[in-house]
């Protein structure tokens, strides 16, 4: 019976397996292979004069990332991968490789990001890349079962909208019949439009589409947002629920993912909570202690004056109590000094992870902020009737899965945390 390489253990005795050539090594008597599958490598040692002659043939023939079939005896041997290896008694070639290949799965001759990208099927065959992969699938599965676990709905809203979310420039424009349309920049306006329904807690893990002219290790062009919303709520409940998930996460992943980790070389640290409030003033100050250009009062944070503000503080942080003409028309103001709002960002030391708020949710201050924001509320009018038929107070939050998964691994570039990344320069694979 066919064995994951993982459960292969020199008291199998014999085993059949199916995997991946990652590499070959020919030392004359004898050959060796080492097999993949996505549960590790095991090495296949073929003994020139002790295996027939059809099983030579073939080993002569095969090329490295060729699909292989190997049954044998299992033995141990001190000095070989996992500590075992197989003799072959049948191999077959399931599919051949074409060689060259585009790049090198086994990592000895490193790969430009745009090589890695164009063949990322390949890519994702190294045991590092996958391992990034693994780790993400435990974040998306953990956060979602921590949020069911809050009473949270999981839903679904549309990417192809009508109009902005915020109202910005920054869209996608799609032909839509006979339709003007957009791909959506956010769930915002549905989420919200679930707590007038009564839903009462609500989220949704889907694609987001932004127009930005980026080119950075940090940003893309469709990205995955972690979305929440929760009534009867303010911007306080709400950030207490997101570093809750933080921690859950990274607990979770700190004690499932363990070999992951090793393969990356990662010694994960779960964030103590509770994850310190700064008030958007105080940090412009950190900021402008260390950061060549300052930051003005107004102005949004800087990469330069997060990673200053970062390395201040050591961890996790939320930026708190931002002016109000800075942030969305959604956002609450303060009744008794409405220059500021009931708006965050979740900080990493080396970049924002989330923005959230509590909503406006009387329909003429809405009305209000829509219009001060210079915008018309005609064009909102799905979204603004809900809040004329019982709106509660409600809070919510958007949490950035690449971002999420790139600072807890410490990784260089956020397209390694995505399988097919799109940005300003590529539509493709």
């Amino acid at each position: 019976m066919r064995l994951p390489i993982r459960a292969v253990t020199p008291e199998t005795e014999s085993a059949e397996i199916v995997g991946w050539v990652h590499e070959v090594r020919d030392l004359g008597g004898l050959s060796f292979f080492l097999i993949r599958d996505r549960t590790g490598i095991i090495q296949v040692t073929i003994p020139k004069k002790k295996v027939p002659a059809e099983i030579l043939d073939v080993a002569r023939s095969v090329s490295r990332e060729s699909v292989v079939r190997v049954q044998g005896t299992v033995k141990a041997i001190e000095k070989a991968p996992g500590g075992r290896e197989i003799v072959p008694e049948e191999l077959e070639i399931i599919s051949i490789a074409e060689s060259p290949l585009p790049l090198d799965v086994a990592e000895k001759v490193p790969a430009e990001m745009d090589t890695r990208l164009d063949s990322r099927f390949l890519d994702a065959r190294k045991p590092r890349v996958r391992a990034i992969f693994f780790i993400r699938s435990a974040v998306t599965c953990a956060a979602t079962a921590f949020l069911a676990s809050r009473g949270c709905v999981n839903i679904a809203t549309p990417k192809i909208v009508a109009a902005a979310t915020e109202g910005g420039t920054e869209l996608f424009p799609i032909a839509y019949f006979e339709k003007e349309a957009f791909m959506n920049q956010s769930p915002q306006l549905y989420k919200q439009m679930m707590m007038a329904a009564g839903f009462e807690g609500v989220f949704e893990l889907g694609p987001i589409f932004r127009a930005e002219e980026h080119n950075t290790v940090r940003h893309l062009n469709e990205a995955t947002s972690l979305d929440v919303e929760v009534s009867f709520a303010d911007h306080n409940d709400v950030m207490e629920l997101l570093e809750d998930l933080i921690v859950y996460v990274y607990d979770y992943v700190a004690m499932n993912c363990a070999e992951h980790l090793a393969e990356l070389g990662v010694d994960l640290t779960v964030p103590a909570k509770p994850f310190p409030r700064i008030p958007y003033a105080e940090a412009i100050e950190i900021a402008n202690r260390t950061v060549e250009e300052k930051i003005a009062f107004g102005d949004d944070l800087s990469p330069a004056a997060e990673r200053a503000i970062g390395d201040a503080i050591g961890g996790h942080y939320f930026v708190v109590d931002w002016p109000t003409d800075i942030r969305p028309y959604y956002a609450m103001p303060y009744p008794d000094r409405p220059e500021f709002c009931k708006a965050f960002d979740l900080m990493h030391p080396r970049m924002e992870l989330s923005s959230g708020a509590q909503r406006v949710h009387d329909h003429d201050l809405l009305v209000e902020r829509i219009r001060a924001k210079g915008l018309s509320p005609e064009s909102f009018e799905f979204y603004l009737k809900t809040f004329r038929y019982g709106m509660p107070p409600h809070a919510g939050w958007g949490l950035g899965i690449e971002r999420l998964v790139m600072t807890m691994l410490d990784l260089g570039n956020i397209r390694e945390a995505v399988l097919f990344p799109r940005d300003r320069h590529r539509l493709t694979p």
